[in-house]
């Protein structure tokens, strides 16, 4: 049994081995007209191909190259009036003479669309009509009966893969762009979320004057429930922090500080964060300098604070 497998994946790597090895100007043609579409790409086919297709929409889709899978058998049956002027066509068939394939294409060309073939026999029907052909013929399938599509969908879905990612390159598309598209995955909340989304504000910002006793700040540290308090001077400046650590640190020294002023004791020159800063940023600083709490600025005034975010917001938010 684990021979069989791993003959399955021997024979599908031989087979993007093979494929790999006769990318040429075709591939570079097929790039240039999609980067050249003013519509969107259109990718069709039938049964296990069609399946494969959807995959390969959806990554171009969220890659930067707008996309959707035109089912053909649904096509010549009305679904043919989703395409505009404008699209591309990329139409699987490993055969090259699928039925449904075969009739969409005098629709393809009375529009004028351009046509990427991908297909396993050069000579066929599809491959006489296309504009652009890549070849994703495999010399035999991992099926030992040759007969359930396997090597043949792996290296279709490979190359689609090749153009997805070309496609993306060509279009400089980054982190933030793809982010965009997944606003609800890690990677969305890591690069879209700041720091003034998930920041607390006005009331819920722990503050203390300089020369309040540190008996009196403790309430703020309390009621605020983030374990921290700013010490601010008399034009409302952050100067300091005071924190649950801080309080232990101090009375270990061994002798009474409760009615000393915060001002006497606090952390100087605590770190400190933008509003407009990404919240991946804020997690950055907490780890690097062993710190739960940050507290905000605006770009404009650096020196009275807006808000502070602390460890467990970015937890609740999925940034971490």
């Amino acid at each position: 049994m684990i021979e069989n497998a791993k003959q399955v994946l021997r024979i599908e790597a031989a087979a993007l081995q093979a494929m790999a090895e006769r990318i040429d100007e075709n591939f570079c043609q097929a790039v240039t007209k999609i980067l050249a579409c003013q519509g969107r790409v259109v990718v069709s086919g039938m049964g296990k191909s069609g399946l494969i297709c959807q995959k390969i929409a959806a990554t171009m889709a969220s890659t930067g190259t707008p996309a959707f899978f035109l089912h053909p058998a649904e096509g010549i049956h009305g679904d043919l009036g989703m395409l505009m002027k404008g699209d591309v066509l990329i139409a699987v068939s490993n055969s090259g003479e699928t039925e449904e394939i075969i009739r969409i294409l005098p629709v393809i060309k009375r529009m004028g669309l351009p046509l990427i073939a991908m297909t396993g026999k050069p000579h066929s029907a599809l491959a006489r009509s296309a504009d652009v052909l890549l070849d994703i013929g495999v010399t035999e399938e991992a099926c030992p009966l040759g007969l359930a599509p396997t090597a043949s969908t792996t290296a279709t879905l490979a190359m689609g893969d090749a153009l997805a990612v070309a496609l993306l390159l060509e279009r400089g598309f980054r982190e933030e762009d793809f982010a965009l598209f997944h606003p609800g995955g890690a990677l969305g909340k890591r690069l879209l979320l700041r720091v003034e989304d998930l920041m607390h504000c006005g009331e819920e910002v722990p503050m203390a004057h300089l020369g309040t006793p540190l008996k009196e700040a403790l309430f703020e540290i309390t009621s605020k429930k983030l374990g921290i308090t700013g010490v601010g001077n008399d034009r409302g400046e952050l100067v300091g922090v005071f924190t649950d650590g801080d309080l232990r640190r101090t009375i270990e020294k061994g002798f009474d500080a409760l009615a000393r002023p915060i001002g006497e004791i606090m952390t100087r020159c605590p770190k400190r964060i933008l509003r407009s800063a990404l919240a991946a940023e804020a997690v950055q600083v907490m780890e690097e300098h062993a710190i739960t709490s940050l507290f905000v600025f605006d770009a404009e005034d650096r020196d009275v604070p807006v808000g502070i975010i602390h460890l467990h917001d970015l937890l609740k938010a999925g940034v971490v």
